[in-house]
């Protein structure tokens, strides 16, 4: 009987050398009083370790962030955003009718398009305009944004582009009420060709849709350059119907 003990006691200790450390500090180690409590001390070390992991390993929830849905899904065919009439208004001999398309390789995302044009008046000189329109939509992102913040921040980059000219003169920065969600409008005036130029360009955002715009002209051959008054009004009928066909297209 005393020769059996201690071989007993050998197999029990060669039999928890087999099983797996987690299954030892669970059983095995648990008949010898003089290693249960470094080996229990283990056991919740590791099940600390696992529970600090599982605790910065974010749920499915917390890696999603919820955004409010684009405004708009769509963009207006760019190049009768603006009416024929307000066209051939602000621009009187414009060398394409219907204007001219900027290139774009997702139509549904942005575009643009343009009018110019030189309006001969004989011994009275000439009148030279030239009208701009691009439009860039944005959507909601669950890492960048919501379409709506997108557009609001790419407003302020644009204004900060426009703003920035070089070789502008007499620049004024003021808030275009009454259109879209919100609106600038820079004046300025540039030298070009010998000639002095008067610009008016409006950056508008309408819920997730961003509207640029820029209306100049010049005077040549004696002819007085426009002022400042005309080519900002003639800016603003022309971006209050751009921003009117985004509404209109996503109807």
């Amino acid at each position: 009987m005393q020769r059996s003990a201690p071989r007993t006691r050998l197999s029990r200790i060669l039999a928890c050398a087999a099983v797996p450390v987690m299954l030892v500090a669970a059983g095995c180690s648990s008949s010898d009083s003089g290693d249960s409590g470094k080996t229990q001390g283990e056991g919740q070390q590791g099940q600390g370790q696992t529970s600090a992991s599982a605790s910065v390993t974010p749920s499915p929830s917390q890696s999603t962030k919820k955004v409010k849905p684009a405004k708009f899904a769509k963009l207006p065919q760019v190049c009768k955003a603006i009416s024929a009439k307000t066209t051939a208004s602000l621009v009187p001999k414009a060398k394409t009718k219907g204007g001219t398309p900027a290139a774009s390789s997702d139509l549904a995302s942005r575009g643009g398009c343009s009018w110019n044009g030189l309006d001969d008046k004989g011994v009275k000189g000439s009148q030279y305009r030239w009208l701009d329109v691009s439009f860039y939509r944005y959507d909601s992102d669950a890492v960048l944004g919501s379409g709506q913040e997108r557009a609001q921040e790419n407003l302020a980059k644009e204004l900060a582009k426009v703003q920035e000219t070089p070789g502008a003169k007499k620049l004024k920065t003021v808030t275009a009420n009454g259109i879209g969600d919100e609106a600038k409008t820079v004046t300025y005036q540039l030298r070009k060709t010998d000639e002095d130029f008067q610009y008016t360009s409006v950056l508008v955002r309408t819920g997730n849709v961003l509207v640029l715009l820029s209306y100049n002209g010049a005077g040549y051959a004696g002819a007085e350059t426009p002022s400042e008054k005309t080519i900002t009004n003639g800016a603003g009928t022309a971006v209050k119907e751009a921003v009117a066909a985004v509404a209109a297209a996503n109807k």
